[in-house]
């Protein structure tokens, strides 16, 4: 658990890491509701896209249905996340 994690890392209790990282989340999740961008340094950028209606289909029977015009959460990972996942993608990377 992230929780249990984040206490070992900090010396914090369970309980106080876990009531800071669910305060974290209420934050984040209120920027978001208010259609702001949210940068974790060194992890990405969490957005909100609208996306717009569209016609679906079930894949099991062929039939097609309507999509509604929502809403959802997209996360642009930074360099830094990127190298992490494709070492191959950091070594040809230009050392400034």
């Amino acid at each position: 658990m992230l929780g249990e994690s984040v206490a070992d890392a900090t010396g914090l209790s369970r309980h106080d890491a876990v009531q800071i990282g669910e305060r974290m989340f209420e934050l984040i999740g209120d920027a978001l509701k208010r259609g702001e961008s949210v940068k974790l340094s060194g992890f990405g950028t969490l957005d909100v896209r609208s996306r717009a209606e569209r016609i679906g289909r079930n894949p099991r029977t062929g039939e097609e249905h309507r999509i509604a015009p929502h809403h959802t959460v997209v996360l642009i990972p930074s360099a830094r996340l990127r190298d992490a996942l494709e070492p191959a993608r950091a070594a040809t990377k230009v050392q400034k």
